[in-house]
């Protein structure tokens, strides 16, 4: 083991396996949450199923061997929303542009990930904006999870009004939200995972999902996914606005995430310039984005909940190494997936979306001009009230320069932004 240098990192094979499976506990739920939500754009549950488990073990195994670090990584929860629902639901994208969208963004994260072009786009953008996108995304799948339950309905007089809550369904969704809210706060281990357990015994125990006969099979084909991107039909100038779009919010999710991860395992830390951990998540986090378009799902993001394994004492690649080694047993898991009602998935979205919103929390509008104030706004509103994170950034970045313009405030405009700028009034002129 002296590959991950145990002994330099003041941990044990033992300890880094306790923390790979705490975290392989709480992000178990992607498997099927990413399964229902991409099949909603089209693509086989089946399939999808069996590449969410493939590229989380993948993209964890390749992180955990050539970074060193205890990042696991999976289909980011947010841009695989948009991919469904404000891209092939909301645009007509056929899903085959759309994993063609997914590539070039991967790939173009792979060759910025070589160069400072990372640090040059932190700094360009104000910490205020970046945080308004996050809690945009949070609103926008906030929003999808409380649709997609039946709690709230569409209505010509108001748009959207409350469903129908006398609806066995919309409880069952009501009672997986609760859960999913109380065990959060428990900060109980695989809390997400525990609540849709729990859930969906409850709809089988009154039918009102099928109770599944089977719990493990052989793991599904990928054929119908597999290599089945249409890179050429996302070669459009009309999509480049969205391109960079899952560019952007991909590089944001994972410099966020490895920030709150690194601080608690002290890692990625810029007073050591040996340290070159950071750079090679990025590279890792880029490459795996480019391999799950190919096996036919969205965004690849390093996670969050890789946090839950380093407040266990992980430290190293080889709690990462335990984590995917973990997640092969999902690839059996095919039918127990399949028999999980909806409505115990859709909570977790709701979920993870107030999460990410309390990112507003920190922006301090007191203190704020009126550029920022009106783009965090506009940023925030307009994701999930025209179902697209593209339009609610770019609606931010146009009145912020717009603002600054008129009130002669060059200096806070930098080539960054002007430059994202451009790239957001072409998304309203396509």
């Amino acid at each position: 083991m002296n590959f991950f240098r145990l002994k330099e990192h003041n941990t044990s094979i033992s300890k880094e396996f306790y923390a790979g499976f705490t975290t392989f506990l709480t992000m178990l739920y992607i498997v099927p949450v990413n399964g229902f939500i991409l099949s909603d754009a089209g693509l086989p549950l089946d399939a999808v199923i069996t590449a969410t488990a493939l590229i989380t073990i993948l993209a964890t195994l390749f992180s955990a061997l050539w970074s060193n670090t205890p990042i696991a990584m999976s289909v980011g929860m947010g841009l695989n929303a948009y991919f469904s629902y404000g891209l092939v639901l909301g645009m007509k994208i056929p899903w085959e542009t759309a994993l063609g969208i997914v590539f070039l963004s991967g790939i173009l994260f792979v060759l910025l990930s070589l160069t400072n072009f990372r640090i040059w786009i932190m700094t360009s953008i104000p910490m205020s904006l970046r945080r308004a996108i996050s809690a945009g995304i949070g609103s926008f799948i906030a929003f999808i999870g409380l649709k997609q339950m039946g709690m709230i309905v569409s209505n010509e007089a108001t748009l959207v009004t409350l469903g129908d809550f006398s609806n066995s369904n919309v409880l069952l969704g009501v009672l997986g939200l609760i859960l999913s809210f109380s065990f959060y706060a428990y900060k109980l281990r695989g809390a997400f995972i525990l609540s849709i357990a729990i859930t969906s015994i409850v709809a089988w125990s009154f039918s009102l999902n099928t109770t599944p006969t089977d719990f493990f099979s052989v793991p599904s084909s990928i054929s119908p996914i597999f290599l089945k991107l249409d890179i050429l039909s996302a070669l459009s100038l009309s999509l480049l606005p969205v391109i960079i779009t899952f560019l952007i919010t991909d590089m944001f999710d994972t410099l966020g995430t490895l920030t709150g991860v690194g601080t608690r395992a002290n890692l990625f830390q810029e007073n050591n310039k040996n340290d070159k951990s950071l750079q090679k998540t990025l590279e890792a986090d880029a490459i795996a984005t480019v391999g799950g378009s190919l096996l036919g799902v969205s965004t690849t993001t390093a996670f969050i909940e890789s946090a839950s394994g380093v407040e266990e004492g992980g430290r190293t690649g080889l709690t990462a190494v335990f984590t995917a080694l973990l997640f092969i047993t999902t690839l059996f898991m095919l039918p127990l997936f399949k028999s999980i009602p909806s409505n115990a998935i859709y909570p977790v979205l709701v979920v993870v979306g107030v999460l990410m919103f309390t990112e507003l929390g920190k922006i301090n509008f007191e203190e704020t001009d009126l550029a920022t104030s009106a783009a965090a706004f506009l940023i925030v509103i307009l994701m999930p009230l025209t179902f697209s994170i593209t339009n609610g950034i770019a609606a931010g970045f146009l009145i912020f320069t717009i603002i600054k313009l008129v009130k002669k405030e060059y200096k806070d405009l930098n080539i960054g932004i002007l430059v994202i700028t451009f790239i957001s009034a072409l998304a309203f002129i396509f």
